[in-house]
């Protein structure tokens, strides 16, 4: 359900304004803000109130900031939009909360993103060669090759903002920090990661951070400031030896970097999945051309 194109709230009657001065904290929401409530199960004390009353606006402001729906939202939104089970005879099953998670994600992407895709083959020889240095320099045991890469991408989030955004309300909403989503596969489970505040880090700092949080997520044991609030984000197959994929965006992101494998030659592969109403593709065509080549 879109909930854009609120341009007022109702009218409240004079004598049923609350003009003392221990008025409740959670003020009442206008009917579109309460729908926009029920459906995204979302308890109204946890939503600021820029005005007299609860509107849409705050709301979505609220969610950009990272506040969350509630567990029974994903689901609602997409058994609202099924009006006949299957014909074949089955039984219904609660989702996970893992699962849960991506239906919400792969709703939003469907309802709201304008999401398009595009891709570049780069020489990957001079990445290859700045995390071996950088590893030998740092005595690290493993590549620093992806997190290099998605250091170079919280990077360029601090140099092009227009990516470190989204559209909220018909505006756009430039993020102030620079949270860093990385996707881990932990056993069958995908994970997208979340380093926050990486605009304060330098390259060594980012690489600790997210290793600590790759670890989490390794355990099962992601701390929810670790798995939400991504506001630009890298997801790399090329392990797997895939030569392609499209990433579907995180909610409320523009831009989602998807690192592969080389295509049967001595190039490799970086693509974009992101949000057009955010981006053109001469502005995406831009940045993986810069994420091409170390700094």
């Amino acid at each position: 359900m879109f909930w854009l194109g609120e341009t007022r709230d109702e009218a409240i009657p004079e004598e049923t304004k609350d003009t003392s001065s221990t008025a409740s904290a959670v003020r009442q929401p206008t009917a579109k803000a309460r729908a926009m409530l029920k459906e995204l199960d979302i308890d109204p004390s946890r939503v600021p109130v820029s005005g007299e009353r609860l509107s849409v606006a705050d709301i979505e402001t609220w969610l950009s900031k990272g506040g969350k729906p509630g567990k029974a939202a994903a689901t609602t939104q997409t058994v609202n939009r099924r009006e006949d089970t299957p014909a074949v005879a089955g039984d219904l099953q609660e989702l996970s909360p893992e699962s849960a998670g991506m239906l919400h994600t792969v709703a939003w992407h469907r309802d709201f993103a304008a999401s398009a895709y595009l891709e570049v083959e780069y020489d990957p020889k001079p990445w290859e060669e700045r995390a071996a240095a950088y590893a030998a320099e740092h005595k690290l045991m493993l590549s620093p090759l992806l997190p290099l890469m998605a250091f170079r991408l919280a990077e360029l989030g601090r140099e092009r903002p227009i990516i470190n955004s989204t559209i909220v309300n018909g505006q756009r909403f430039q993020y102030t920090p620079v949270n860093i989503g990385f996707t881990v596969q932990a056993g069958a489970m995908l994970y997208l990661t979340v380093v926050r505040d990486t605009q304060d880090m330098d390259a060594a700092q980012f690489i600790s951070a997210l290793g600590e949080v790759q670890r989490h997520a390794m355990a099962h044991k992601l701390p929810p400031q670790e798995a939400t609030g991504a506001t630009l984000s890298f997801s790399s197959m090329a392990r797997w030896n895939v030569s392609r994929h499209t990433p579907i965006l995180p909610p409320q992101t523009a831009l989602i970097i998807a690192h592969a494998a080389p295509k049967n030659s001595d190039k490799a592969v970086l693509g974009a999945t992101y949000d057009h109403r955010v981006l053109t593709g001469f502005d995406v065509a831009q940045v993986l051309l810069a994420l091409s080549r170390p700094a």
